[in-house]
């Protein structure tokens, strides 16, 4: 009994220990920042203020950037990150924050609108290599889910729309496009749950989804989307909209802040060995089937 929990235990999932709280900044950052940016440019082509809230993103996409910097043993290696477009995702996130924070500073400094939406590409694409930075790491089945890339992409617009209605935005195009967002973040998030209730040796995972703090930041997001939707329903009655669009902005940022931490530095286990019959030393009765 002792030898086959032995090797139980040495069959057990390991966690990944290369990607800590700042890895998972520079997805909470970076995201967010990527959400708020495409955000502002549709505020630029709408005529409503957007320079602030352009500025706010790029500060955050440069922030999530500075934390993966900072994580690198030797940071000056970070160059080596640029040599790579072909096969790294992450050279490719590197390549376009390096035309996207230009861009996005000469709309702000320009007050150009045209400048914002000429960001708004680099800003999705950014999100892009993002998701696929996760997907591509084989051997972590809560990252290598296929209903992860839409996730991280709706679950950054939400954060960013949600932060412009924090700003005071309250009015009906941007609760509309909040509560878009966290409607597509919510059935993007019900599916990667589905993928990975699916996916053998996936079962440490889902179960670190399952913790309070997990539960709560689902809750948040639910309660986000309740709030946003009686803002909108609101809008003639200002004094009521305005705290509830703040409120939820809030709620449906901070829920995807927790998701992408959890799933950064708690849900990411290793895919196990997979060994349905166990020799056993001495047990006279052949091999034991697990």
């Amino acid at each position: 009994m002792p030898a086959r929990a032995g090797m139980n235990r040495s069959l057990a999932a390991p966690h990944q220990r290369n990607w800590d709280l700042r890895a998972a900044g520079n997805f909470v950052f970076g995201g967010t920042g990527a959400g708020l940016i495409m955000t502002a440019a549709a505020a630029a082509v709408s005529g409503a203020p957007f320079r602030l809230a352009l500025a706010i993103g790029l500060v955050s996409v440069m922030i999530g950037l500075s934390l993966v910097w900072l994580e690198i043993g030797k940071p000056w290696r970070a160059l080596n990150v640029f040599f790579h477009p072909r096969t790294s995702w992450m050279t490719r996130e590197s390549i376009v924050a390096g035309a996207l924070i230009p861009a996005g500073l000469v709309a702000v400094a320009l007050a150009s609108p045209i400048a914002a939406v000429a960001a708004t590409p680099l800003a999705c694409g950014f999100l892009f290599c993002q998701a696929r930075i996760l997907h591509a790491a084989r051997g972590i089945p809560a990252w290598r889910q296929k209903e992860l890339v839409p996730f991280i992409l709706a679950t950054g617009l939400a954060e960013g729309s949600g932060l412009y209605l924090l700003a005071g935005a309250g009015s009906f195009p941007w609760l509309a496009l909040a509560l878009f967002a966290g409607l597509l973040r919510e059935a993007a998030w019900l599916a990667y749950r589905a993928g990975l209730a699916r996916t053998p040796g996936a079962a440490r995972s889902r179960a670190i989804f399952d913790t309070q703090a997990g539960r709560l930041a689902q809750h948040a997001q639910l309660a986000a989307l309740v709030l946003i939707a009686l803002a909108l329903a609101l809008t003639g009655f200002p004094a009521v909209s305005l705290p509830l669009a703040a409120a939820g902005g809030a709620l449906a940022a901070l829920a995807g802040w927790v998701l992408k931490a959890l799933l950064i530095t708690r849900a990411a286990f290793t895919r196990a060995a997979a060994v349905p019959v166990i020799p056993v030393r001495g047990s006279g009765g052949g091999p034991v089937r697990r």
